[in-house]
């Protein structure tokens, strides 16, 4: 992907973010009057100086103290507008960077399985919280204050040429090499700042996968190892951090000089034209202020630059998230529903193939009529488990078709998908919660008290009830961070229950039972059971005992499905199932 200029970066910001530019007229207007507030201040020092300090008649005290007075008025009253813009612009930001997060989230759940394979997860955390994050001080603050910094400086320098263009243009002169460093350093500080988003992303990657696998890490001992590698993430981060500080640094180091030489210019041509007559003393006192209030803005948005393109870096990966394409997209209202009561499976010509690797799946052909069950066999990847994700679109397959219902899934909304067609995987995941809060994922638009009746029902109809009971809060047990309070056979119970809520035509199925111990290895069967009684079902089968109940048998081996048929047929024709049979017998044995 090309990398988006700041102009079309802007753009697209704006657009994913309108709440950005809403009201910002207005914003500017206020902003615009608070700088001509603060601008009036060296004209009204220049009449005191000239009409006041130094009147033909002496110093005249009135004089002085009124337009004093003057002055601390309009000072307060730019002071209120300035605060005006800063409000309305954190307002305008907030609204802003929560539509942003809002849309990285809900993209990072649109994007395929395979996509998602791509990067760690938590360098998608990093973008939706991190990136966004940094753009936060320039949004609500720092971005108000170059607003305002930026008019002022644009209107002070329009009261400079109102005094003396000569002087104005030895005050530009003045800055001609600051602006020569900017455009040399900004590139390599906008650089630098990438540098260290990545390596903020990829330490956040680590740091959820050594978290996440804490309990590998102590069991195998490598604490230190694991410990050594964040320090270099950490040490690589502080060393990017430096760099680009120090390239900031140079920018408001060539500010203090052109603000220096400009002072110094004013004076020197101030004081030659005072001399001639052409200025009055006052105007070349008032002309001094004037250079430091066009500079001091000037020094405050170089300043803020870094930051800005720090802020600039983060803006870019999450837009770029936002528009990541999405390969299993959502045809929405001009879908096709899979039709109600309909679960017969047709798989035509399927080919996949994974981003960069070789392809998993070489043709498969495969008809599976409703209610019936499907058990797929077969050595460690021979193809079962990419074959199941295709059937519940988690990817797209390259090449082919899949139709549940005569439908092809790709013409399924996914609101349509997620109701007629489930998923139990072979670990099942629970979140943060209770049992009951877990099986509303199921029935998300259930009240408390129908979730609880028909939850109650579930584990009834499934033989669960009795497990249930033994839990000393029953529905309300609480489960833990993903499930953890619970032991796996429960966490696969819950996982079924909520399959069964669902209420699906067609079930896909990674049989779970070879970790658990043998009574709730029990449980699970009988559950299961329950739960494809008169469903469509696809199995993924890891003991032949569950291909045996299956009404057909189809094994995989090295991505092609080369043996289709019932239990007993297999087993006479001498293939490949009846081997792996002979050795599974001869093992139980």
């Amino acid at each position: 992907m090309t990398e988006m200029t700041f102009p079309q970066l802007f753009r697209r910001g704006l657009e994913l973010s309108p709440e950005f530019r809403r009201g910002l007229g207005v914003t500017l207007a206020l902003a615009a009057v608070a700088a001509a507030g603060r601008a009036a201040v060296p004209f009204l020092t220049q009449r005191i100086t000239d009409f006041g300090l130094l009147a033909p008649d002496g110093v005249d005290v009135r004089f002085v103290v009124e337009h004093a007075l003057m002055g601390s008025v309009v000072l307060v009253l730019a002071a209120i507008v300035a605060w005006r813009v800063r409000a309305r612009m954190v307002t305008a930001a907030e609204a802003g960077l929560a539509t942003l997060r809002i849309r990285a989230f809900g993209k990072v759940h649109e994007l395929s399985v395979l996509t998602q394979n791509e990067e760690q997860r938590g360098r998608y955390v990093s973008r939706v919280t991190g990136d966004v994050e940094t753009m936060r001080d320039l949004m609500q603050w720092t971005g108000a204050a170059m607003v305002i910094s930026a008019l002022e400086s644009a209107v002070v320098f329009s009261v400079m040429l109102a005094y003396s263009w000569q002087l104005s243009l030895l005050v530009l002169l003045a800055f001609v090499p600051m602006v020569g460093s900017l455009l040399w350093i900004q590139p390599r500080v906008r650089k630098a700042f990438q540098g260290v988003r990545q390596r903020m992303a990829d330490l956040l990657g680590r740091t959820s996968e050594q978290i996440v696998g804490v309990s590998t890490i102590r069991s195998y001992g490598v604490q230190e190892r694991m410990r050594s590698r964040l320090r270099a993430d950490i040490d690589g981060i502080l060393a990017a951090e430096k760099k680009a500080s120090v390239l900031a640094s140079l920018n408001f180091s060539s500010t203090v000089v052109g603000q220096s030489l400009a002072t110094g210019l004013a004076l020197i041509g101030g004081t030659y034209l005072a001399l001639d007559g052409r200025v009055s003393v006052g105007t070349v006192v008032a002309f001094a202020f004037l250079v430091h209030m066009f500079s001091g803005p000037l020094m405050w948005i170089i300043e803020m630059l870094a930051e800005m393109q720090r802020a600039i870096v983060g803006w870019r990966r999450v837009v770029e998230l936002v528009d990541q394409e999405v390969t299993v997209a959502d045809p929405a209202a001009s879908g096709t529903p899979i039709p109600h009561g309909r679960g017969d499976l047709a798989v035509s010509g399927v080919r996949l193939t994974y981003p960069g690797g070789p392809e998993v799946l070489k043709g498969i052909d495969l008809d599976l009529p409703a209610g019936r069950r499907l058990a797929l066999v077969g050595q460690t990847g021979s193809g079962k488990t990419s074959l199941a994700r295709l059937l519940s679109r988690f990817f797209d397959p390259t090449d082919g078709t899949v139709r549940v219902g005569g439908v092809d899934l790709r013409e399924v909304p996914m609101s349509s998908l997620r109701r007629s067609v489930a998923v139990v995987p072979q670990e099942g995941f629970l979140f943060d919660g209770t049992i009951v809060s877990n099986l509303s994922y199921a029935l998300p638009d259930s009240s408390p008290e129908d979730l609880r009746a028909r939850a109650g029902a579930a584990f009834e109809s499934l033989g669960l009830d009795g497990w249930i009971d033994t839990l000393p809060e029953g529905l309300d047990t609480p489960v833990g961070p993903r499930g953890e309070l619970l032991s796996a056979g429960e966490r696969q119970l819950v996982s079924i229950a909520r399959a069964y809520l669902r209420d699906p035509d067609l079930l896909i199925l990674d049989e779970a039972t070879s970790a658990v111990d043998p009574a709730t290895e029990v449980r699970i069967s009988r559950a299961l059971e329950s739960l494809m009684q008169g469903r469509t079902a696809v199995v993924i089968a890891h003991r032949l005992s569950t291909a045996e109940r299956a009404d057909v048998i189809g094994v995989m081996e090295q991505g092609e499905l080369v043996e289709v048929g019932p239990h007993r047929e297999l087993v006479e024709a001498g293939g490949i199932y009846a081997r792996l049979h002979e050795a599974w017998v001869a093992q139980t044995r």
